[in-house]
């Protein structure tokens, strides 16, 4: 049966919602398949009784977030839309307010998903995480966020983040220069991460304290790694043999984080993702937890999520 009702809103709380141009409307649009119309007095949505319902719903949330300062576009918009099916809009609103940790200009880093808020937690209170995904739903900088937030409590003397240098076809040796330019193309998007939670300078200080490192995979083996925090990113280019090595660098007091994307392996083409192996052989081993992000976990451009979703659809 049709609905139309009127959402009252003041013109700011409507541009915050809607944005310049109601450029926003057409995503309003497209999710809940309502007719968004603005009124004089706020906003009329018309459609299917429980369409209409819904998106009075994702409005009120919206609403909401904008006046904590959540800024909205199409992304913040249809992922919301989604999250309503499996939470309520309490329990999203709280998981905004749940900050995981505070960058150095005093942003606070909060999880954007259900999944996010799970891997955060388990990247807390959970020695070993393996975490798969697509590039965008913050598998990275929300390990090194955390990682840094570990280190200013006070709960490891050392931040240590690695990556396989394999990527896109290329190795080390065809590389020009010494062993850190070589691998500095690599790891630039850790380096980029750190700086963001501790500024710059301090970020400097405590690389040259060796308080962070950041080193290839091949520089772990024969290391006992203990209070540390370490991160192993873009671990679907390891091998079995580097992967199994990396985990057994364990030691006390430390927490270990895997990330990767299974669909983006530069392995040779007989060679085998250390990441797909652990993921399946270390599932239900105590201690450790597995889990995956997918295309509803994007949190960077809307078009990002696009192109990962119809990756995603071409491969089923």
């Amino acid at each position: 049966m049709p609905k139309k009702i009127l959402i009252k809103l003041i013109q700011s709380d409507y541009n915050k919602l809607f944005g310049a141009l109601d450029k926003n409307i057409k995503h309003f649009v497209k999710c809940t398949e309502c007719n968004f119309s603005p009124e004089e007095e706020g906003i009329s949505i018309t459609g299917e009784q429980e369409a209409v319902d819904k998106a009075e719903k994702l409005v009120n949330l919206l609403l909401s977030l904008s006046r904590k300062g959540e800024k909205i576009d199409g992304l913040v918009i249809h992922r919301l839309f989604k999250m309503l099916d499996e939470a309520d809009a309490d329990e999203i609103i709280d998981l905004y307010q749940d900050v995981v940790a505070i960058t150095a200009k005093g942003k606070k880093i909060t999880p954007k998903t259900i999944n996010q808020k799970r891997y955060c937690r388990a990247l807390k209170n959970t020695p070993v995480v393996i975490c798969t995904g697509p590039a965008g739903t913050g598998k990275t900088y929300l390990a090194v966020a955390i990682a840094s937030d570990f280190y200013k409590k006070g709960l490891v003397d050392k931040i240590i983040l690695s990556r396989p240098a394999v990527e896109a076809g290329e190795k080390l040796g065809f590389l020009p220069g010494d062993m850190q330019m070589k691998v500095d193309p690599y790891l630039r998007p850790l380096y980029d991460a750190l700086e963001e939670m501790f500024g710059v300078e301090r970020y400097t200080e405590l690389i040259e304290k060796g308080v962070i490192e950041v080193a290839p995979l091949a520089f772990m083996r024969g290391r006992t790694l203990s209070r540390a925090f370490v991160v192993l990113d873009e671990a679907q280019n390891t091998t079995k043999e580097q992967m199994k090595m990396f985990l057994t660098r364990f030691g006390e007091g430390s927490r270990v984080v895997v990330n990767g994307d299974t669909t983006q392996i530069d392995l040779d083409r007989d060679g085998s993702s250390g990441l797909i192996e652990a993921s399946r052989i270390l599932k239900n081993i105590d201690g450790i937890t597995v889990l995956h992000l997918d295309e509803d976990d994007v949190v960077r451009h809307e078009i990002v999520q696009r192109i990962v979703e119809a990756y995603s659809n071409n491969n089923k």
